[in-house]
C-alpha cells in the first residue's frame, strides 16, 4: 500500500515542469489510483511517450504496491485549455 501523496511527490520529483498534479485512491485500499498530471516534460511528445514517462517516474512502485492507475496526461498549454 501506497499513500496518494508518495506517488504526487515522486511525479513532482521525476518528471520536468511538473505545475499540477492530483492522485486520488479510488477504493480506499491505497492500491488503485487515478491521477492527472500537468507537465512541459508532456509537449511535443506521444501520448505513449507521456505514458512512459509516468511510468519510468513511478518506478519500482509501479511493480507492486500499486496495483492499477489510470491518468490522464497533459502540458501547461493544454492543461489551460481545459479550464485547469
Amino acid at each position: 500500500m501506497v499513500e496518494p501523496s508518495v506517488l504526487e511527490q515522486r511525479l513532482r520529483e521525476k518528471l520536468t515542469g511538473v505545475t499540477h498534479v492530483e492522485v486520488k485512491d479510488m477504493t480506499g485500499t491505497k492500491d488503485h489510483f487515478e491521477a492527472v498530471i500537468v507537465a512541459s516534460a508532456f509537449a511535443g511528445q506521444s501520448r505513449v511517450k507521456q505514458h512512459q514517462l509516468v511510468y519510468g517516474a513511478l518506478g519500482e512502485l509501479m511493480d507492486g504496491p500499486v496495483h492499477a492507475l489510470t491518468f490522464k496526461t497533459f502540458t501547461p498549454d493544454t492543461w489551460a485549455g481545459q479550464g485547469g
